[in-house]
């Protein structure tokens, strides 16, 4: 099992935003670039801990060849591009867009006067050339919602063969993970086996019980088997 706190990287950003990179993968980013990151997992190849300044703003940008998974952890985004645009994100919301080979256009903008908090992971799409495309979710309290990946065919969820679960856990609650993955507690605190962790920590291993002494929200991305 191995441990990654995000205040043990820098702190970079751009436009409205500062972050964490806590992976940047070789397919994506160049040695220079990822530093003290981690690699990704399956076609997983960024996640970042992402603060906006109060009414701050990613600004304008495009994307291709790319999967983008925004998960709010606190405040609110205004989603403006050639996707959905207007829709609202609150407080674990979950939002992904598929950019294909059409790609899209986005801004991703904090509506509010007070800093807010979100999670992104960038994926790589397993088939290229794909129309670019739109989902959003709400994570139920006390479960498990899988918000990315599953078999071609099925219409819930973008396939692919990398998984990405968001588990909202109430105090007391245990999960059981016994697949190799990457998992990153985005807010609450807990005991993943014997060890304590709190919110900031990315986790790698092939078994894991996590045990929350706090409400939380645990992000964690494996394989299909």
């Amino acid at each position: 099992m191995e441990f990654l706190h995000r205040e043990k990287l820098p702190r970079s950003g751009f436009a409205g935003v500062k972050e964490h990179r806590l992976v940047m993968d070789p397919r994506a980013f160049d040695a220079a670039q990822s530093g003290d990151s981690w690699p990704g997992l399956g076609n997983l190849v960024y996640l970042a801990d992402a603060r906006f300044v109060a009414n701050g703003e990613t600004q304008l940008h495009e994307h291709r060849e790319i999967d983008v998974i925004s998960i709010m952890i606190e405040g609110r985004i205004r989603h403006e591009g050639s996707l959905q645009h207007g829709q609202i994100l609150e407080a674990d919301d979950v939002q992904v867009q598929r950019a294909g080979g059409e790609g899209f256009s986005h801004n991703e903008i904090n509506p509010d006067n007070t800093a807010n908090r979100m999670i992104q992971l960038w994926v790589l799409p397993e088939t290229p050339g794909e129309s670019a495309a739109y989902r959003q979710y709400r994570p139920a309290r006390g479960r498990v919602t899988r918000v990315y990946g599953g078999e071609a065919g099925q219409q819930d969820r973008f396939a692919s063969g990398t998984l990405i679960d968001v588990a909202l856990l109430e105090t007391g609650q245990s999960l059981d993970i016994d697949v190799p993955f990457l998992a990153y507690l985005s807010r609450g605190e807990g005991f993943v086996n014997e060890d304590a962790i709190g919110e900031g920590h990315l986790i790698r291993g092939e078994q894991m019980t996590f045990d929350t002494t706090q409400d939380a929200q645990l992000i964690i991305v494996h394989r299909k088997p």
